[in-house]
């Protein structure tokens, strides 16, 4: 009987994080579908690694399966668009309120990770760019020495990147790498107020960026069959051709 070799278990995990990295990156759209046999192929692994890769996602909220169609990404509805941010925002703030870490570090990491923004918004490729900017937000959570907080977040944002694409956000790349740098320049002050009153102002411009619009009400039955049965107006009418056939013989 084969054995698994010591680092199998490792393998479902680092496929799971690649697509959580694609997600990040907007390499990977809502509603796309997630072929057994392509990922397999992909990593050089077994469809069963693959299937325990792909259950970890649906557990995590990534990936759904469709009864005899396959796996996909998951197209987050307004209201689960809704409460990533909410989430967001919570756990953001908190962590600005509790530094585990001397700030000096923290700064210095965060510009650094600025000036990559800085850098790749002017001329690396879309998929690193989107990366980047919202990893400046999970950086943020481990540099201030909240590692399980990172790690939440970067699942959190994932779901919010899913929103953006969905959504079609209007934010730009530019304007999140201000945002993100005012948020560094107010912790620098050691105004910790401030940036958590800027943090939520950035969660909230991406939020009102997205084209979300409320669903309209179904129909009632006899309302819908009422307009539908109602006539056309009499202008388009006098304009058709039907108006001018002869009536069927019966």
């Amino acid at each position: 009987m084969p054995t698994r070799s010591s680092n199998e278990p490792c393998i479902p995990l680092h496929i799971a994080e690649r697509v959580v990295e694609s997600i990040l990156a907007q390499k990977l759209a809502p509603g796309e579908r997630l072929g057994e046999q392509e990922l397999a192929d992909n990593f050089a692994v077994s469809r069963t690694m693959v299937r325990e890769a792909l259950m970890q996602l649906q557990a995590r909220g990534f990936v759904q399966v469709q009864p005899r169609r396959g796996w996909y990404v998951v197209q987050p509805t307004v209201e689960e668009a809704q409460d990533a941010f909410a989430a967001r925002r919570i756990i953001e703030t908190g962590i600005l309120s509790e530094a585990g870490r001397p700030m000096q570090s923290v700064i210095g990491q965060l510009r650094r990770h600025i000036a990559q923004e800085q850098q790749v918004i002017e001329g690396a490729d879309a998929a690193t760019r989107a990366f980047l900017l919202a990893d400046f937000h999970v950086c943020l959570a481990e540099q201030m020495g909240h590692r399980l907080l990172a790690l939440t977040l970067r699942d959190l944002t994932a779901r919010t990147t899913l929103a953006a694409t969905l959504y079609q956000s209007t934010h730009s790349a530019n304007q999140s790498c201000a945002e993100h740098e005012r948020i560094v320049a107010a912790l620098e002050r050691g105004d910790t107020e401030a940036a958590k009153t800027l943090m939520l102002e950035h969660i909230g411009m991406v939020e009102r960026s997205l084209d979300i619009r409320p669903p309209k009400p179904p129909p009632v039955a006899g309302d819908r069959l009422r307009a539908t049965l109602a006539p056309v107006s009499a202008e388009l009418l006098a304009d058709s051709a039907l108006t001018s056939m002869e009536k069927p013989v019966v």
